[in-house]
């Protein structure tokens, strides 16, 4: 499969597209006589790559967190969940793909995992709905982490939504309040919880499954109360641009821990989690693991309580 390259990356796929040529040619003479150089490209490529990620603005940074090569639900899980059952349905209504979850093992120990999947083909997109939850996937989410309440295990959330579907269907069946009730459960749950976003955290699509104890963002993935998109139309009229929208809107892993809106920033492989999925995928597990470790020894009331500090600080710091 081709690489996907973003615009700002022109310059390394010119030059990436000239080291297969010579590839090519070096194959077909067979003399070697082309690898010096062709390694000089290549990490002259690297270095290109290193330096540009390096200072990405906002518009950039949502352009990388939408990447589709981007490691999705299903390869978190497949990388880091052994034993992984999948649980379907909401016992209402019907099953949300967009919106999946189940149990599993994290590095030996029990959790419940859920989280948002875009697919990763037409096919996969559709099924998956690309990631907007209906109003049956947050109440499965409600479901699984009643569960995992039962059980006392933790909970693991992986965000990656543009937002909660706003159909007609969606909005017919109570969006809103299923989106409410999932954010209560999760902000009132008895076991610790990690939410980590993974690519796009969108309103409250995202939010619905994001109210952890810790809430973990990867470096170039984005977190807002609505798409640039939405901004731009609903707040300029569409006057403006969603790449001005993006940069006002402090939307990035670096604004929001500013803010203290997350609490902890994963690296990214230079060139982003697209280009090296599985360090990418190790970096958040190491995260994860961590974060879990020092919730563990919490009591039910001190995890209640630790939740509820850290979000009633949110946009409080400088009004006393």
């Amino acid at each position: 499969m081709a690489a996907h390259y973003l615009e700002f990356e022109r310059p390394i796929a010119d030059l990436e597209a000239k080291i297969e040529e010579l590839s090519k040619l070096s194959d077909t003479t067979g003399s070697g006589s082309l690898d010096g150089e062709i390694e000089a490209l290549r990490a002259r490529a690297r270095d290109m790559r290193k330096q540009a990620y390096s200072k990405l603005d906002a518009w950039q940074k949502t352009q990388v967190a939408r990447h589709p090569e981007r490691p999705h639900f299903v390869d978190y899980v497949g990388g880091l969940i052994e034993e992984f059952v999948e649980l379907r349905g909401d016992r209402k209504f019907a099953d949300d793909q967009a919106l999946m979850g189940g149990l599993g093992r994290f590095r030996g120990q029990p959790v419940v995992v859920m989280g948002h999947e875009k697919g990763r083909d037409t096919v996969t997109r559709v099924k998956h709905n690309f990631g907007y939850a209906r109003p049956e996937g947050y109440r499965k989410a409600i479901r699984l982490m009643e569960m995992a309440e039962r059980f006392n295990l933790p909970v693991i959330s992986f965000v990656d939504t543009p937002a909660a579907y706003p159909g007609v269907g969606s909005e017919e069946r109570g969006v809103a309040e299923a989106i409410a009730r999932s954010t209560e459960k999760c902000l009132m749950l008895n076991v610790p919880m990690v939410a980590v976003v993974t690519g796009e955290g969108g309103s409250g699509g995202a939010l619905g499954i994001a109210c952890g104890n810790r809430v973990l963002i990867l470096e170039h993935a984005i977190y807002s109360v609505i798409p640039p998109e939405g901004a731009n139309s609903i707040l300029w009229r569409g006057s403006r641009t969603a790449e001005e929208a993006a940069k006002a809107m402090k939307i990035t892993a670096q604004d929001l821990i500013g803010m203290k809106i997350v609490d902890r920033i994963i690296p990214e492989p230079p060139g982003g989690a697209h280009s090296d999925k599985e360090a990418a995928m190790k970096a958040v597990g190491d995260a994860v693991a961590e974060e879990l470790e020092f919730l563990a020894p919490m009591s039910v009331e001190a995890l209640r309580k630790q939740r509820s500090d850290r979000f009633y600080a949110i946009g409080r710091s400088g009004l006393q």
